[in-house]
């Protein structure tokens, strides 16, 4: 990101989240990571570096531990002071006290971010059927729940994605400083369709001779209205693209506001 246009964000960044009620609201994110294709443990720590905490914010890294994939200690610590939580996770099971904690976070009103694999974060499985590990809890139904999605697979890799803004959305928070124009999906593009009808889609995404889908939405979750924002972009280049982090960044400080109203 250029300095001139980080410089910017940053202004807006701080500003915005003065607006949403001052002091440190919003300012601790808990990032989930736990997932073996798209080197999200290197890609997010970085992205919390050269990003978030320019922009105030404290950021607790929570991963698997090292002889066990399924257990992510520090995490129901970590989420008592959370006010935004990350997930970059794919089809793991945990602890039934790190899932209870999870949900009691979201049923708190608590905002959540999710990315890329995170629409089947908790869904473990071999040779697509259901394997949950004895004495660990899943969670299938985290996407259509939570995030508002319908996750069916991927279209096959090789075509970029042409990305564009959906409908009546131009100049919403979320999207606000990012160039859409500029920003491409590279990894396969997701099967998603279609959202909940509690979902609102920003940006929609596009690979030849395949139907458009939603790349990334809102949503409110539970009774609390718990801020959910998810994007099924999330691949290592896109961690290179300006646009992708601005998107992020602007999803974690709406998802830590405490309005509890989607962008629509």
């Amino acid at each position: 990101m250029r300095a001139s246009s980080l410089g910017i964000l940053l202004l807006w960044i701080v500003g915005c989240m003065g607006c949403a009620g001052g002091g440190a609201g919003g300012r601790h994110v808990v990032m989930l990571i736990g997932e073996d294709e798209y080197k999200t443990w290197e890609t997010l720590p970085a992205f919390a570096k050269s990003t978030l905490e320019p922009a105030g914010f404290h950021v607790t890294i929570i991963q698997p531990d090292a002889n066990d994939k399924n257990n992510f200690p520090g995490l129901v610590e970590a989420l008592r002071d959370a006010d935004v939580l990350l997930v970059s996770v794919r089809r793991r099971a945990m602890p039934p006290a790190q899932m209870d904690a999870i949900k009691a976070y979201l049923a708190a009103g608590k905002g959540l971010v999710g990315i890329r694999t995170a629409c089947h974060a908790f869904a473990p499985q071999t040779k697509g059927k259901r394997d949950v590990p004895e004495a660990l809890a899943d969670w299938p139904e985290f996407d259509p729940e939570v995030l508002a999605g319908h996750y069916t697979g991927h279209w096959p890799p090789g075509a970029l994605t042409k990305v564009s803004v959906a409908t009546g959305q131009e100049g919403q928070a979320v999207l606000k400083g990012v160039d859409v124009a500029k920003l491409i999906g590279n990894g396969h593009l997701y099967r998603v369709s279609p959202l909940g009808e509690t979902a609102t889609a920003l940006l929609m995404g596009e690979v030849p001779d395949r139907p458009v889908e939603p790349v990334a939405w809102v949503n409110t979750y539970g009774s609390k209205k718990a801020r959910v924002f998810y994007t099924s972009l999330g691949h290592p280049d896109d961690f290179n693209e300006e646009p992708f982090r601005g998107l992020l960044l602007n999803a974690i400080v709406w998802a830590g506001s405490p309005s509890p109203a989607p962008p629509r």
